[in-house]
């Protein structure tokens, strides 16, 4: 089938279509995971916006990650849960790079966002006293405005791009949403280009971000190791280990879905670290922020209390 305006390409998908036994219990696990990670991120939203001892630096970038987890999976598995509940596997060409458009913008804006916060538990460490007048709220405000911008702009460029691969033999996905990945394994034209796009994208704002997020943690824990009281190292080490957790689990599962080299018959293997990917690990966030962070765990029984007292 030619990718000309005169034919409209439809898309199929197929998710987990080696393990299609049982796609009422995928449509449960999914059911659950998605509205579980859509209560959690809410919360963590709610909570924020509700405490004003939450008004930092750090936690308005939580927020800015609770609401763009939401948008993330919200982007992916409504769609998948239909497609599992239906039986429709089909999807129009302007749905399918719809979805690839926000697919990149919400991952370019987590990419950004962790490093950020990065270098918000950098500079709380290792320069404490400069704190709110390096990180004000105007300056917060500008860095949340421009992260969400660039990976707006960005995402139409790289879109833009993937829509002029041609595909000649199929049109069917192995996966359960348009991935970049996938799309150009059905590609009979175009992706070299595309392909280098992706390398350079991943490089500057893929794996520069996670290198300088973890030079800051080398010299964080440079400062920990230096304080002299235990209690303190240990209230120094609590105050970013949420963070350290978060972006271990989300570029591990990046690594897993993207790095991996693909093998004959790795499709379903491929779905399986994509959900963890774009799926348990948006999930899993709000749950370790909620779990570790002292000053959370503290603002929700604030607010318990308060709403039992009325």
């Amino acid at each position: 089938m030619k990718n000309q305006s005169s034919v409209p390409i439809v898309f199929q998908l197929l998710p987990f279509s080696d393990r299609s036994d049982s796609p009422a219990l995928a449509l449960s696990l999914l059911t659950i995971i998605y509205l579980l990670g859509l209560l959690l991120n809410v919360l963590i939203v709610t909570l924020i916006f509700l405490d004003k001892q939450l008004h930092a630096p750090m936690y308005l970038f939580l927020c800015n990650l609770a609401v763009m987890d939401t948008c993330f999976t919200s982007t992916i598995i409504p769609k998948l849960l239909h497609i599992l509940s239906s039986g429709n596997h089909k999807v129009s060409f302007r749905q399918c790079f719809t979805q690839v458009y926000f697919f990149f913008m919400f991952v370019g804006i987590e990419d950004l966002l962790l490093f950020t916060m990065a270098y918000d538990r950098y500079v709380a460490i290792c320069n404490p006293l400069h704190y709110h007048s390096i990180l004000s709220k105007k300056v917060c405000a500008v860095y949340i405005v421009t992260i969400w911008l660039y990976a707006a702009v960005n995402s139409v460029f790289i879109t833009s791009l993937a829509m002029k691969m041609s595909f000649c033999n199929s049109t069917t996905i192995h996966q359960f949403y348009c991935d970049a990945k996938a799309l150009t394994k059905i590609s009979c034209a175009g992706r070299e280009i595309f392909y280098l796009v992706i390398y350079s994208e991943s490089f500057l704002f893929g794996l520069c971000p996670f290198l300088c997020s973890l030079t800051s943690y080398v010299k964080i824990l440079q400062v920990i190791f230096h304080i002299r009281s235990e209690d303190g190292r240990r209230k120094a080490f609590s105050t970013c280990s949420s963070h350290l957790i978060v972006i271990a689990l989300y570029y591990s599962s990046a690594a897993s879905a993207y790095l991996l080299p693909s093998y004959k018959n790795s499709d379903f293997l491929d779905q399986v670290f994509m959900l963890l990917y774009t799926t348990v690990s948006p999930m899993l966030n709000p749950l370790i922020y909620s779990l570790r962070n002292k000053e959370v765990k503290t603002a929700v029984m604030r607010l318990l209390q308060l709403k039992y007292k009325t």
